[in-house]
């Protein structure tokens, strides 16, 4: 039986107020892996280019192979823009870039 602090609530910027309890490893793992190739150069990156830089820096272990790396990637783009960590610029199709500090 997992643990309480084997998960880790997550927000939705789509949905305010509501909160989702996830996997912490492979929240943990998406996110660094995430933050590692975002710049806050605008327009920033698409999704799947994003997607194709960061799928190298996800442990084998919680991602063999990828697998369900798409879903964990918009989980964690999510929670990170409800917390104002990243942002998506206003393009077609859409791009992320890391906030400025203090911008959230």
């Amino acid at each position: 039986m997992p643990r309480p602090d084997d998960r880790i609530e997550i927000e939705n910027v789509n949905t305010p107020g509501r909160t989702s309890r996830v996997d912490r490893a492979k929240y943990e793992a998406m996110r660094t892996a995430l933050l590692s190739v975002l710049t806050q150069d605008k327009p920033g990156l698409t999704v799947a280019e994003a997607k194709a830089a960061l799928l190298p820096h996800l442990p084998h272990a919680l991602f063999p192979e990828g697998a369900t790396a798409g879903w964990w990637l918009k989980a964690v783009q999510l929670d990170l823009e409800a917390k104002g960590t990243i942002a998506r610029a206003p393009t077609k199709p859409l791009r992320l870039y890391r906030s400025a500090p203090g911008s959230a």
